[in-house]
């Protein structure tokens, strides 16, 4: 059931400190460098992704809060 619940993707499951600390391992190791979040039951489980699991990726340092995808690149502003 959980190799069918993944459809191929990463199937991170636990609490918010668990998923946070998955998607932080796989995105210091090189093995993601963005994540798309397919939460299971909407808007309930989305919502709850972003009240307890990105203010854990935000004090990491995953997210990238304040920073648009120029300057996580090194683009200049045109």
């Amino acid at each position: 059931m959980r190799l069918a619940a993944g459809r191929g993707h990463l199937l991170a499951v636990g609490n918010a400190r668990d998923i946070a600390d998955t998607m932080q391992q796989w995105f210091e190791g090189g093995a993601a460098d963005g994540f798309n979040v397919m939460a299971p039951v909407m808007p309930a489980d989305l919502q709850s992704f972003v009240d307890e699991v990105m203010p854990l990726l935000e004090r990491s340092d995953v997210f990238g809060a304040g920073r648009t995808l120029r300057q996580r690149y090194g683009l200049p502003r045109l």
